[in-house]
């Protein structure tokens, strides 16, 4: 610089100042701000060489900007000196200010640290404040805000006028490192802040990627989706369907969003929808078409977030699983029904009979009871109580049948009165002259007969009556709810329907019936009332054989 004292050479150097850091200023990037700085320094300073040192996120500082010698800037640009070196030169030598001179006369220890240097040639100083090749001279530069974090490191070299820099110089280098540090910082936000709003759109970009490849997985799903209210007075309402499920239950999308799932469940399905889980769970259940008819269906819920902290959705997956269901009832009822006539086969007559009966009779309970309540009466002086000689817990059989009906049955001599006592009566068929038909026509004929036997003996039964078929020609029928009587009459009536000929391929036969009443009561096994009935069966066959005998 020019003699510092004079007042226009102060102004002019203010004016150059004053562009340089407008020129950082008007930078856009931060590799543009670091040169910037750089390039201030020898335009704007007046020194021939100038260098940014900028801290790396490691600690570390990197020859970031390099101006005054295009040979020392591509060999030392972009190399780095270790925060411990940095701070060691700026420790030491004279503080001018907030600036670091280092004279060569201490420099020298400084030669062997892995601080990137670059001197330039020239004579040796001929007066005092002659800039010296191995002269330093450093300006950190310290983050806004009061703090000193350390933003990097200015060098220069070189003054144009040969001199160090004196008191107006040395304040116009540490008014620039302040300029810029502040350039840098603010060109470290932009970035970052550019960095974030591509990280942003990217993300967005993401977003509109996802829902609109949940859009299309949504709306064209092969099956039937969709999204309904978690929660509030609202929970389970449908917000959005799919055409897959629209088609399933014939219904329009906009009718859709009128119900929730509670309102479409077939009646006898709704405490499996309740049993449903919201979370994750599933179920099969019947859900009702606009035409009224049910199909079965797999429904399976999971739960979704709006956003991270915004309401919460289910997403309903419904699969048509009709002919899978109507499959597996299909096995369940040719397991439990006879393939000829589609009649109840034997397990199932088992099953039910089984279901009404327990191991304890009602005579054997009652008495039970009333000994245990007396048991616990107090007892008369002298009186001597005796044990019990049966092996019976009231507890344990109380508790096991708070809900069974014990099984009575009425009296089984017809000639007695009729106390009113009604029972399950299990009606055992046999039919007469099946065998000759077999015989002399065939099975096909055979089969033909038992399928109107089972037909007729079907349509004079009640509602909830059972109509069985053993094997062969032998049939039960369970009738609740009956007397002695009520039961004879209904077994005069089933034979009456099964005597009409039956034709077959153009023919009739005929062939007669013989019943046997037995009666369904708790403490009997399920094969002792069969039992029963069949012996009633076979007595009352022998009986009609010989009235016949008589006859002829």
């Amino acid at each position: 610089m020019e003699a510092e004292s004079e007042p226009y050479v102060r102004l002019a150097t203010l004016r150059q100042l004053h562009q340089v850091v407008a020129d950082l200023n008007t930078a856009r990037s931060l590799a543009d701000t670091l040169q910037a700085v750089a390039d201030g320094i020898v335009t704007g300073l007046g020194y021939e060489l100038g260098c940014v040192n900028l801290v790396r996120p490691d600690g570390d500082l990197v020859i970031a900007g390099f101006a005054g010698n295009p040979a020392a800037e591509a060999l030392i640009t972009g190399r780095v000196g270790s925060r411990s070196s940095w701070e060691r030169r700026l420790s030491m030598g004279e503080a001018w200010g907030a600036l670091r001179f280092i004279p060569h006369t201490e420099g020298w220890v400084l030669l062997d640290d892995d601080v990137p240097q670059w001197h330039t040639e020239g004579p040796e100083p001929r007066f005092a404040d002659e800039w010296h090749p191995q002269d330093r001279l450093y300006a950190p530069m310290y983050a806004s805000g009061g703090g000193q974090e350390l933003l990097g490191v200015i060098s220069v070299d070189r003054p144009r006028n040969g001199r160090h820099p004196g008191a107006w110089g040395q304040e116009a280098l540490q008014m620039y490192a302040s300029q810029a540090a502040i350039a840098i910082s603010n060109a470290r936000l932009r970035a970052n802040m550019q960095r974030a709003l591509v990280r942003l759109e990217r993300e967005q970009q993401a977003l509109r990627s996802s829902e609109e490849s949940f859009r299309q997985a949504f709306e064209y799903a092969p099956s039937g989706m969709a999204i309904a209210e978690m929660g509030g007075d609202q929970h389970g309402r449908l917000l959005r369907t799919n055409d897959a499920l629209c088609r399933l239950l014939g219904r329009p999308a906009s009718a859709m969003r009128r119900y929730s799932f509670a309102d479409l469940v077939h009646p006898e399905d709704i405490g499996t929808l309740l049993r449903t889980s919201a979370e994750g769970g599933r179920a099969e259940l019947r859900l009702v078409r606009r035409d009224g008819t049910y199909v079965w269906v797999s429904l399976r819920n999971s739960v979704v977030a709006d956003t991270a902290d915004g309401p919460r959705f289910l997403l309903t997956h419904v699969e048509d699983v009709e002919e899978r269901k109507r499959h597996e009832l299909q096995l369940a009822h040719r397991a439990s029904h006879d393939s000829l006539t589609g009649l109840p086969n034997s397990a199932e007559l088992r099953a039910r009979l089984s279901a009404r009966l327990c191991r304890r009779p009602h005579s054997v309970r009652a008495t039970a009871v009333e000994t245990l309540d007396a048991a616990f009466e107090p007892a008369a002086p002298g009186t001597v109580i005796p044990e019990h000689g049966f092996d019976f817990d009231p507890h344990v059989d109380a508790g096991a049948h708070d809900h069974h009906v014990h099984m009575i049955a009425p009296p089984a001599d017809s000639g007695a009165a009729d106390d009113g006592t009604k029972g399950l009566a299990v009606l055992f068929c046999d039919l007469d002259g099946f065998k000759s038909i077999n015989d002399r026509f065939g099975h096909n004929t055979g089969d033909a007969v038992l399928v109107e036997v089972a037909r007729r003996l079907t349509t004079c039964v009640r509602d909830g009556d059972t109509v069985a078929r053993l094997g062969g020609d032998e049939f039960v029928v369970l009738a609740d709810g009956l007397g002695s009587a009520d039961a004879a009459d209904l077994a005069v009536r089933l034979r009456n329907a099964i005597i009409p000929p039956i034709r077959v391929d153009g023919r009739a036969v005929r062939v007669g019936a013989s019943f046997g009443i037995g009666w369904a009561s708790c403490g009997m096994t399920v094969d002792e009332v069969l039992s029963s009935a069949d012996q009633r069966m076979y007595i009352e066959k022998r009986s009609r054989a010989k009235a016949h005998r008589r006859a002829g």
